[in-house]
């Protein structure tokens, strides 16, 4: 690389074509303009917020921060697709990957990348935080065994939920409902 093409991570950072932030307890210290532009909010606007803001609803903040703990301790890196919410309320599919800076703090400092994956993924039914929240881990594959542990609910409980999603999603298959979750049309 020639001195004329010296890196500038700070340029790198803002203009990256996915949205990026640098966070410390959740807390947004540094976001780029791909982060704030697929929210809705003014350049600079999330810097001091809590990532609260870009959830639909406080308990799935809560939720989501209590499920990333765990894996972050095994895995030192966390990622998944869930519901976000935009500045103006609208809610649209979101994939998240983030890396704590020190693993011994998953929630501590870390760099945080968001993808807006609605155009693959509509949100096409009005679903309650706790339908959401289960939606997003039946798209990651997992069983409702698995969800029930991860969520502290009943299997029966998650099968109650998944019912309720395949009746909403007018799905007839456990498989049908992830296919429409995912805007994969059968």
């Amino acid at each position: 690389m020639t001195a004329s093409y010296a890196i500038d991570y700070e340029t790198i950072f803002r203009h990256a074509p996915v949205g990026m932030c640098i966070s410390i307890d959740r807390v947004i210290q540094s976001s780029n303009d791909a982060l704030t532009s697929m929210f809705g909010y003014p350049h600079g606007a999330l810097d001091g917020e809590s990532f609260q803001v870009l959830y639909p609803t406080m308990d799935e903040f809560l939720r989501t921060g209590d499920r990333i703990i765990p894996v972050m301790n095994a895995r030192g890196v966390y990622s998944d697709e869930r519901i976000m919410r935009r500045a103006g309320g609208e809610l649209f599919w979101c994939h998240v990957s983030g890396r704590a800076l020190d693993a011994r703090e998953p929630l501590g400092a870390g760099v945080w990348t968001f993808e807006d994956v609605s155009e693959k993924r509509p949100v096409t039914a009005e679903l309650t935080p706790r339908e959401r929240e289960i939606a997003a881990l039946l798209v990651e594959g997992k069983t409702s065994k698995v969800i029930a542990r991860e969520t502290d609910l009943s299997p029966r409980t998650v099968e109650m939920h998944r019912a309720k999603l395949m009746r909403k999603f007018s799905a007839s298959t456990s498989s049908e409902l992830v296919h429409k979750l995912v805007g994969v049309s059968r």
